[in-house]
């Protein structure tokens, strides 16, 4: 009995395991930190065709060292992007009632390869978007994602991360001691209607916007055990029975915190341009720009495990 292949993961993979290359033992890849807070650029590697064990486990290492991988100079299609994200892990599937960017377009469930672009089908249009983790409203947030550029405008549309590692060990040991144990409930962008008020701290006389996920304000990070401030600069948070006063004035003070300039690297962006970011381990966001241009770009999310 023949079992045809429907899904885009799966033709994706059957197809790459089709082709004829070689696989790259990383003797020609070089990986170069960007002397900042965060970021390593990847040069010699071609992500259309399949890496060696050795590379695969040399590259997971950069990326607990250095939170963002940049692949310069890439050419390939949806698929052969789908197959090299894979290597770093199994895409990210939401729980079908717990909308995400992209949700809305097959029944609850976005697409493995997600259009973050300002065009006919595509998502996040072309304003600036605030630092945040991706999907961290979600039960198991994802563990990164792979950003692929295809257009890019003349000016405007830079994307910056932040090293919430470095964030972390940067306060000071009361304050470090004052937020162990706590737990941050991030409420789901998604439940509120376009241009609908949006509060950065629920209060009690509040209703809650929906179900919470209740993850450590103070996450241990899964594979390099390092500890991360788990906590976006935007977005309408609670942190779990902590007085409201008090509560509001923390996350203000860690926010403010969260966006000094030495936890900052900002990219802008190349045609070709991969960047793999451990969404564990950093905030992201983005600058304005001009809705007359274009800004095509492809995303691949990877599933995470529950925090702890």
């Amino acid at each position: 009995m023949s079992y045809p292949l429907t899904t885009p993961l799966s033709l994706a993979l059957q197809h790459a395991a089709q082709q004829a290359f070689q696989p790259q033992d990383g003797s020609g890849v070089s990986i170069t930190p960007t002397g900042e807070a965060l970021g390593a650029v990847v040069t010699g590697l071609d992500a259309n065709r399949p890496l060696s064990a050795a590379l695969v486990r040399r590259l997971k290492q950069a990326l607990d060292d250095h939170h963002i991988l940049i692949f310069k100079q890439q050419a390939l299609g949806d698929d052969a992007f789908l197959a090299f994200s894979t290597y770093f892990g199994s895409v990210f599937r939401p729980p079908e009632d717990v909308p995400v960017l992209a949700s809305a377009s097959n029944d609850g469930i976005p697409p493995d390869v997600v259009p973050v672009a300002n065009v006919e089908g595509g998502y996040t249009g072309n304003g600036e978007l605030f630092p945040h983790i991706d999907h961290q409203w979600t039960p198991l947030p994802s563990s990164g994602s792979l950003l692929y550029a295809l257009e890019v405008p003349g000016s405007g549309g830079d994307t910056s991360w932040y090293n919430i590692s470095a964030a972390y060990e940067a306060l000071s040991p009361a304050l470090k001691a004052r937020i162990d144990g706590l737990q941050l409930i991030t409420y789901n962008p998604f439940l509120r209607a376009k241009g609908q008020s949006r509060p950065q701290y629920r209060r009690p006389e509040a209703e809650p916007l929906g179900p919470g996920f209740p993850h450590p304000l103070v996450r241990n990070h899964p594979s390099s055990g390092k500890k991360l401030l788990f906590l976006a600069t935007h977005g309408e948070v609670e942190l779990v029975g902590v007085d409201a006063d008090e509560g509001e004035a923390l996350i203000a003070e860690l926010r403010a915190h969260l966006l000094l300039p030495q936890f900052r690297y900002e990219h802008r962006w190349s045609v070709g341009d991969i960047v793999y970011w451990d969404n564990q381990a950093t905030l992201h966001s983005r600058t304005a720009f001009p809705e007359t241009e274009r800004r095509v770009l492809k995303r691949v999310s990877l599933a995470g495990s529950r925090p702890y």
